[in-house]
């Protein structure tokens, strides 16, 4: 038989087989797994946040209360005070007997209970330590006494002080 009679016999089947070389060395999917482990201890660092970011997201958020109860005094003719006690800070304001009573209509004063892990505590007032239930007085008048707030999280506290016109400045200190 000639080469024809090779060329009209029909081939058997064959089975594919992977080729050699073609797949993932180990050190491949070493190099992806790294990559993969990286990427997911960044997302949860940046998920979770940090006690500082916490901390200094809520120091701004109780200065911009704080100023607009100054401001809104002001507005209204009447004193409003801000207490603060371990994880909440409210605002009040005083009543005919001239007893301090709940702030309820302003959604900006409205009591606030910090993340956990977060504390506030008022630490002077007139240039005097203060007591932890004390409800520091914002006049009408827009002039008030020197006062100062700390804001405290693990590894760190935050001071919110008060100058008489009202204008806030934070710091921030690591223990």
């Amino acid at each position: 038989m000639g080469p024809l009679a090779t060329a009209a016999r029909p081939r058997p089947a064959r089975t594919p087989h992977p080729l050699p070389g073609t797949g993932f060395t180990l050190i491949e999917l070493l190099v992806v797994l790294v990559v993969l482990g990286v990427a997911a201890a960044l997302l949860a660092a940046n998920l979770a946040g940090d006690d500082r970011d916490r901390a200094a997201r809520e120091t701004r958020r109780l200065a911009g209360a704080l100023e607009h109860a100054a401001a809104a005094a002001q507005w209204r003719r009447e004193t409003i005070g801000v207490s603060a006690e371990g994880e909440r800070y409210r605002f009040w304001r005083r009543d005919d007997a001239d007893r301090w009573v709940p702030l309820t209509d302003d959604d900006v004063l409205a009591p606030r209970t910090l993340p956990a892990g977060l504390s506030v505590a008022p630490l002077r007032y007139a240039g005097a330590p203060t007591a932890p239930d004390t409800v520091i007085p914002l006049r009408p008048s827009g002039r008030n006494e020197p006062y100062s707030l700390a804001l405290a999280a693990p590894g760190w506290v935050f001071t919110l002080a008060a100058d008489p016109l009202n204008r806030i400045a934070t710091t921030a200190a690591s223990l």
